[in-house]
């Protein structure tokens, strides 16, 4: 920059030469000098003054605005999540195999305070209990009182409640928006459908989150959006799980057990069209997992998935099947019964004395135990372990619930020739409900293996052959036997052929050692109609009794397989079945001449 010299040396020789005095120059310049200087710093000081004018309105405008915001909010806990998340709280529907709704959202609020917000938390604590019993208005008014700033009072309630407690005026008092799991039918399915909860949430929304059963199994589908409005679709049919819940609750109740289940499944495509287990639940209410005593005394317990028994006599036609497979006996053979049957220190006796002989088919009708355990003999340990695990018997089921994979049936450590022969009959080996229809499955459709499920199958492919035809038929007409002839005769249903085996086994000790001498688990396991079977159905009562005569009868003739007639003969119409008369076997035609 060039600077104008104070004392230019033209006006100096000027002013001299016109009698001036040169200072008077200096002076000037000087003067004009500073004034310029100080015209500079106050534009300078100007301009920073006004920047720094704009930052603070701007930093003010924005405070100002974020707490006009913040005012008028609504407080939300804190939670846990990555920036920017949302909590997904869409769920999509279940349905059964006809399209009725099992399982839906219901949009529905939560109340929450604020309690530095509230006028008077006594009387708010007050109205509070009247409105919901389950609460304490003492422990609400200390809640509002002791300084917290956020307290939840109700995760869930309904248009009704939401108005009285609106009603209140107590401006503390907030409600949130939220979905929760709707199950219309009340207690009908639980077992199989489980139930939802909360997972994530604030005030605002809140996350559904299955729990149990299909609801957890499929959580991941039933909460991913890219399925859109796709309902889940089960196997089950609403009205014949119905009348299966109401036939066997009245049964469970006739005969004095303590639980039972029941399972109805497709001989053919493995579909599970009804499951219960009683006592049941509630799953809008779902109560929580016992924290003491045995599991299987909880209402949340699935004994047709989880309940793991000896299933007795059932287990009979399995032996019979396998000997005629291999070719060691006909439904003819005659096969020693005399008894007891030792083996070591052991004894295995029939319930009544059958004779010296029976043939393999009365084995079955007569459940003669001395029998099958020869048979089991002849059969061998290697080769029934293979014909039991290739009916599913060795593995969890792969039904799609979450308590199926943890049901592994109970095998002997030592599987001696002893166990054979008890397994034949069905004790040593402990297996679940569903296990036991999908052996009887594999009869009933002629010798394939099929997959219990819970979903519906628009196509099914056939699974391997575990047994021939002829022997499955020759099955078939054994246990057709049992209940036209045998130890099951309260399970003919007119116009319903129906086809099954009984089993009484003792219920086990909870120590392990020992067996029960009045308690134990009745089961019937039966397929209609027997000369063309459409479906397995298994029932299993829970130390039954049945006291209609003098003394108090047990077995499953008496207990399980009268409450089985009654299923069939409510959920067969159901089901499409019409009755009709049994074919019966053409008489022999003889040629003469004239």
């Amino acid at each position: 920059m060039i600077r104008k010299p104070l004392r230019p040396l033209a006006s100096i020789l000027h002013a001299r030469s016109a009698g001036e005095n040169p200072d008077q120059i200096e002076r000037a310049n000087l003067r004009e000098r500073h004034e310029e200087m100080r015209n500079k710093g106050r534009a300078r000081a100007e301009g920073r003054l006004l920047i720094m004018g704009v930052l603070f309105a701007g930093a003010f405008l924005t405070v100002g605005a974020r707490m006009a915001v913040v005012s008028t909010s609504e407080a939300s806990e804190p939670r846990t999540s990555y920036a920017g998340s949302r909590i997904q709280a869409e769920r999509a529907d279940i349905v059964d195999r006809k399209g009725r709704i099992l399982a839906t959202n219901l949009e529905t609020h939560s109340i929450y305070a604020h309690p530095h917000e509230m006028i008077d938390p006594a009387y708010a604590a007050q109205k509070l209990a009247e409105i919901f019993p389950d609460l304490d208005a003492a422990k609400l008014e200390r809640r509002f009182k002791d300084g917290r700033k956020f307290y939840w009072v109700k995760k869930k309630i309904s248009p009704e409640q939401k108005q009285a407690v609106h009603d209140i005026g107590e401006p503390g008092l907030l409600f949130g928006r939220r979905e929760m799991r709707l199950y219309p039918n009340g207690r009908l399915a639980a077992h199989i459908l489980g139930g939802a909860s909360f997972g994530e949430e604030d005030v605002h929304d809140a996350e559904l989150v299955g729990v149990a059963g299909v609801e957890k199994y499929f959580d991941d589908a039933l909460r991913d959006p890219a399925n859109g409005d796709k309902a889940l679709t089960l196997s089950i049919d609403l009205t014949v799980q119905t009348a299966a819940e109401r036939v066997l609750w009245g049964g469970m109740k006739l005969m004095n057990a303590k639980g039972a289940s029941s399972v109805l499944m497709d001989a053919h495509t493995g579909e599970i069209v009804s499951m219960v287990s009683l006592p049941d639940f509630d799953p809008n209410n779902r109560p929580n997992p016992p924290v003491k005593g045995q599991a299987a005394d909880s209402p949340l317990f699935n004994r047709a998935v989880q309940g793991l028994y000896e299933l007795g006599s059932t287990f009979k036609i399995f032996t019979a099947a396998q000997s005629m497979e291999l070719g060691l006996a006909n439904p003819e053979t005659k096969i020693n019964t005399a008894g007891p049957l030792r083996w070591g220190k052991f004894k295995i006796r029939d319930f009544r004395n059958y004779g010296a002989q029976l043939t393999l088919t009365k084995v079955i009708v007569k459940s003669s135990n001395i029998g099958t355990a020869r048979m089991a003999q002849v059969i061998g340990a290697a080769r029934q372990q293979d014909f039991l695990k290739q009916l599913g018997f060795f593995e969890p089921t792969p039904v799609e619930l979450v308590e199926a994979k943890g049901a592994q049936p109970l095998l002997p450590k030592n599987w001696s020739e002893l166990s054979t022969m008890t397994i034949s009959y069905g004790h040593g080996m402990s297996a679940s409900p569903l296990h036991l229809a999908a052996g009887y499955a594999a009869i009933a459709n002629g010798g394939t293996k099929v997959v219990p499920t819970i979903l519906k199958q628009e196509k099914v492919e056939k699974g391997e052959r575990v047994m021939t035809l002829a022997s499955a038929e020759a099955s078939r007409l054994m246990l057709r036997k049992v209940v036209s002839e045998g130890t099951a005769s309260f399970g003919e249903v007119p116009g319903y052929a129906v086809g099954g085996k009984t089993g009484t086994a003792d219920k086990p000790l909870e120590s392990g050692r020992g067996y029960y001498e009045d308690k134990v688990i009745a089961t019937f396991a039966a397929m209609f109609p027997a000369h063309d079977p459409k479906y397995v159905l298994i029932l299993s009562l829970d130390e039954p009794v049945e006291t209609s005569g003098d003394q108090p009868r047990r077995t499953a003739g008496w207990t399980a397989v009268p409450v089985a007639a009654e299923m069939i003969t409510r959920v067969a119409p159901l089901l499409g079945l019409r009755p009709e008369v049994e074919p019966a076997p053409l008489a022999d035609i003889t040629l003469t001449s004239n």
